[in-house]
């Protein structure tokens, strides 16, 4: 299952600490790229990804005096060679990558299954940390099912980066905290065959309420009296939608008049706002006094800012089902 939020994070403290008032932005920019090298030695990551670099002053932490945000490394390179930390400042480089894995053979990919960051702080001080956000790793997912054979495939590749990361930092791994997903260690995750998880099927108590608050922050008003109901235990009607060739979600509805719209994780931070001009024209039907399935209907086959909704339906059992096809690769 892929999350929004990371299965599990690491932590490291670069040995020598980098030099802020020397190009100390440059030099977090190539660290983060030495580390996506790593894990694309590893076959982790594939190509692609964005990088984002932010300078703030240390009292004003949430107005930033530089940003750049969502482009590809290269040129983050180039726009952070300008940058010079001061002593009262704090600069943040983050890289977002897509990333592979494999089950039973096969390729998976999401685009966005590591991020890398690097916090410098311009009086001193570097902490190198990487997060993950798909279970391949665990020998159990997230919705508590075994999965031995896919940790054995995925695991010992974690664990490379881990030590390898270790060693281009000169410093020791520092696992972080146990998530609501998992518990990281320094060469991966804990055991959750030998030791329960936090919390039960974390993916569906947690992950999928997170997706759609996120959904819903993109959408005009929130969600309000003037929408569909989000929840259902019916059987659902289902629609694929998609930007060319590339699968963004899936918009439903159900008997009892409910609809909505799943998100593919897969997809990234492109698979929620596809869903917005669908959701609103799903409000403007039911203004209109259309039932959910017929609202559904409407949008078969129809293109709305490049994102295309398929003309054939599918069904899945149950809102459940279809939210967990959504979160896989």
């Amino acid at each position: 299952m892929i999350t929004t939020e990371p299965v599990g994070e690491w932590f490291w403290e670069p040995s020598p600490v980098l030099d802020a008032a020397a190009s100390g932005a440059s030099r977090a920019v190539a660290l983060v790229g030495e580390v996506r090298d790593v894990l694309a030695s590893l076959g982790l990551v594939g190509d692609g990804g964005t990088g984002s670099v932010e300078v703030c002053e240390l009292s004003a932490m949430g107005r930033p005096v530089f940003e750049r945000r969502d482009v590809p490394l290269d040129v983050l390179a180039g726009q952070a060679a300008a940058v010079r930390l001061l002593p009262d400042q704090f600069l943040t480089v983050v890289l977002r990558l897509p990333g592979e894995w494999a089950e039973a053979g096969v390729r998976r990919r999401a685009e966005e299954l590591f991020v890398v960051r690097v916090h410098l702080w311009g009086q001193g001080g570097t902490v190198l940390a990487m997060g993950v956000y798909a279970d391949p790793w665990l020998t159990q997912d997230l919705r508590e099912r075994p999965q031995p054979e896919v940790a054995a495939e995925n695991a010992p590749r974690l664990a490379a980066a881990l030590g390898r990361i270790s060693a281009l930092t000169r410093s020791e791994v520092d696992p972080g905290d146990e998530t609501r997903h998992a518990r990281p260690t320094p060469d991966g995750f804990a055991d959750l065959l030998a030791e329960e998880a936090a919390y039960a099927d974390s993916w569906g108590t947690f992950e999928v309420p997170a997706r759609w608050r996120r959904l819903m922050k993109l959408l005009p008003g929130g969600y309000g009296e003037g929408d569909y109901e989000a929840t259902t235990e019916e059987a659902v009607r289902y629609a694929e939608v998609r930007c060319g060739e590339r699968l963004l979600g899936f918009l439903w509805a159900s008997a009892d008049g409910a609809a909505g719209y799943e998100p593919r994780s897969a997809a990234g931070d492109a698979a929620f706002g596809a869903g917005v001009p669908w959701l609103l024209r799903f409000r403007a039907a039911r203004s209109g006094g259309a039932g959910a399935s017929a609202a559904l209907d409407g949008c078969l086959g129809r293109t709305e800012a490049g994102v295309t909704v398929g003309a054939v339906v599918h069904r899945a059992p149950s809102l459940d089902a279809l939210q967990e096809l959504s979160g896989r690769g």
